[in-house]
C-alpha cells in the first residue's frame, strides 16, 4: 500500500512539474543572462544526482550523469560562455535534452542528498520554442552581419542536428537562402551518431534552392534526393517544376543590399559623419551650477550635434551597475512593444524596478546631469538582451498631446566586444556602448512635436553580453527647465 501511495504521489508531482514548465512561460532565448543562469542551476543538479547513492538502480544512474556533468566546464564562467552566440544557442539545446532526461528518471527524486538540499531546486525546462528563437536570432545576426554558417561559427562549430534544426527554423520563416545553407552545413557534419538523415537534409536542400529560385543547384539536389531513393515520386515532381523557373540567382552569395540600420550596425558609417563627428566637442559640465556638480562635474561629450546626442562618461560606478544587475535578474521578463504586447521588433527581457535608495541615486544623478526633473519620469527601466536580440528602429515619444517622452537616458551596463550599437539610421550615426557611460536626446522639439531624426534601435549582439538601463523623462515638470518655443522647426 505504501509503494502504490508513493509511485502515486511520484507521478502526481512529474504530471504537474510538466504543468507548471508548460504553462509558466518562462522564456530564456530573448536574455542571455537567463540563459547563464538556468547553467549555474543545471550544473548544480547534475552534481549533487551524481554524488545519489540511496536511489534505486544507482548504478544505471552514476553511469550516465557524469557524462551529463562533463559537459559543464567547472572552470567557466556561465556568463563568459554566453558571449558567443552560438555557444549560448548549443547550451539551451543541451540543457533542455539534460533536464528532460533527469524528469524521465522518477529514482532520482528520492535520493536524500537531493531533498536535503533546499538549494537543488529543479529548474524551468526550456521549451521548444526556447531553441527555435535562439536559432532565430542566430539567422538574425547572419542577415544583419552578413555571415556564413561557416562565419558564425568560427569559434564554435555545431553538429549535424543542431544545424539542422536552424536550417528548419529559417525554412519556416521563408528564409530560404539562409535554411539552404544551414542544411548544407549540416550535410557537411552527419556523422552514424546523428539523428538527422542524408535523406530529409537532401529534401530541404532540393525545396530551399526550389524556392529560392537557384535553377541549376536545384536541380542537382533534387537528382541527389532521386540517387538515393528512386521512388521518390515527389522529388520527380520537383525536378519537372524546376523546369519553369525563370530566375537564376546565385544562392552561395549573400544579399549585399541593407538598410541604413543594418549597414550602422556592421559599422560601416559614412566618412562625412565621421569627419563630424570628430569635429565636435568635449567638457566637464556643471549642469548650469548645480550645486552637486562644482566639485565632481560630469564628463560631457557630444556624439552628435542635429538632434543634439550627449555621452556622459562614469554616470554609473562598478557597484552601482552590479547592484542593478543583481535585483534585476529574479525579476525579468519579454519586453514589450508599446501597444503591440511582445513582438519580434524587440528581443530582450525587461524589469522596471521600483523606488529604493540605491536607485532614487541614480535617477538623482540623472537629474543633475540632464537639468531635467525626475517627478513625471517613467521607473528605472533595466534590459537584458537576448541571442539576436535587439530593438528595431522607432522613437521612444508616444506622439500624443499631454505629457509625452521629452527625452531619453540610455545607461550601458557593460561594454560590448562585437555589435549592439544604437544606431540613429535617419542621421547616420552610431553610439558604441561602453561601461558606465549613458547617453541622452531629446524626442521632442521645443514646439512639443516629435522629433523623427532620434529615431534609433539597438544593434544585435555579435559577440557579447548587452546590460541596459533606460530612463524616459516626461513633460511635465520641464517647464522652466527647457522652456517651450514657438517656431516651426524649433
Amino acid at each position: 500500500m505504501g509503494l502504490i501511495m508513493a509511485i502515486k504521489e511520484l507521478t502526481v508531482f512529474m504530471v504537474c512539474f510538466w504543468i507548471v514548465c508548460a504553462d509558466a512561460g518562462h522564456e530564456f532565448f530573448s536574455s542571455t543572462d537567463q540563459i547563464a543562469q538556468l547553467y549555474g542551476k543545471t550544473k548544480e543538479l547534475l552534481k549533487v544526482f551524481s554524488q545519489c547513492n540511496d536511489a534505486e538502480n544507482v548504478e544505471t544512474i552514476k553511469s550516465v550523469l557524469p557524462n551529463l556533468l562533463f559537459s559543464y566546464s567547472d572552470s567557466e564562467n556561465p556568463e563568459e560562455a554566453m558571449r558567443n552566440p552560438v555557444v549560448a544557442y548549443r547550451l539551451l539545446r543541451q540543457m533542455r535534452n539534460d533536464l528532460i532526461y533527469i524528469v524521465n528518471q522518477p529514482n532520482l527524486y528520492q535520493c536524500k542528498k537531493y531533498q536535503n538540499e533546499s538549494d537543488a531546486n529543479l529548474p524551468d525546462i526550456p521549451q521548444l520554442e526556447d531553441v527555435d528563437g535562439a536559432a532565430s536570432g542566430l539567422i538574425r545576426l547572419q542577415e544583419i552581419y552578413k555571415l556564413h554558417p561557416e562565419d558564425i561559427t568560427k569559434e564554435t562549430s555545431l553538429n549535424a542536428d543542431e544545424a539542422y534544426n536552424v536550417g528548419l527554423v529559417a525554412y519556416d520563416e521563408e528564409k530560404f537562402q539562409h535554411a539552404f545553407l544551414w542544411f548544407l552545413y549540416s550535410l557537411d557534419r552527419l556523422t552514424e551518431y546523428s539523428t538527422t538523415t542524408e535523406e530529409e537534409l537532401l529534401r530541404y536542400l532540393s525545396s530551399s534552392v526550389y524556392h529560392f529560385g537557384s535553377l541549376s543547384v536545384a536541380i542537382y539536389f533534387s537528382q541527389e534526393l532521386l540517387n538515393l531513393d528512386p521512388s521518390n515520386d515527389e522529388a520527380r515532381a520537383q525536378l519537372n517544376r524546376l523546369l519553369h523557373l525563370q530566375s537564376n540567382p546565385d544562392i552561395f552569395t549573400l544579399n549585399t543590399e541593407s538598410s541604413n540600420y543594418e549597414t550602422l550596425c556592421r559599422g560601416e558609417v559614412d566618412e562625412r559623419i565621421s569627419e563630424r563627428q570628430r569635429a565636435l566637442s568635449c567638457r566637464y559640465s556643471t549642469g548650469g551650477g548645480n550645486p552637486r556638480l562644482m566639485y565632481a562635474p560630469v564628463k560631457e561629450e557630444m556624439e552628435w550635434d542635429e538632434p543634439c546626442i550627449i555621452r556622459y562618461h562614469d554616470i554609473l560606478s562598478d557597484r552601482e551597475i552590479e547592484f542593478l544587475k543583481n535585483i534585476s535578474r529574479p525579476q525579468l521578463s519579454r519586453s514589450e512593444v508599446y501597444e503591440s504586447g511582445i513582438s519580434k521588433q524587440r528581443i530582450s527581457q525587461s524589469v522596471f524596478l521600483g523606488d529604493s535608495p540605491e536607485v532614487d541615486r541614480i535617477s538623482q544623478k540623472i537629474a543633475d546631469a540632464t537639468g531635467l526633473s525626475m517627478e513625471t519620469a517613467e521607473l528605472l527601466l533595466v534590459q537584458n538582451y537576448g541571442i539576436g536580440g535587439r530593438y528595431d528602429p522607432h522613437v521612444d515619444a508616444f506622439n500624443e498631446t499631454v505629457n509625452d517622452r521629452i527625452a531619453t537616458f540610455l545607461i550601458y551596463m557593460n561594454d560590448v566586444e562585437i555589435g549592439g550599437a544604437t544606431v540613429f539610421p535617419k542621421v547616420g550615426v552610431a553610439v558604441q556602448p561602453k561601461k558606465g557611460s549613458a547617453v541622452f536626446w531629446y524626442n521632442l522639439l521645443r514646439n512639443g512635436e516629435v522629433n523623427w531624426n532620434t529615431e534609433h534601435a539597438g544593434c544585435p549582439v555579435l559577440v557579447g553580453n548587452k546590460w541596459v538601463a533606460n530612463k524616459w523623462i516626461h513633460e511635465l515638470g520641464q517647464e522652466f527647465r527647457r522652456p517651450c518655443s514657438l517656431s516651426d522647426w524649433e
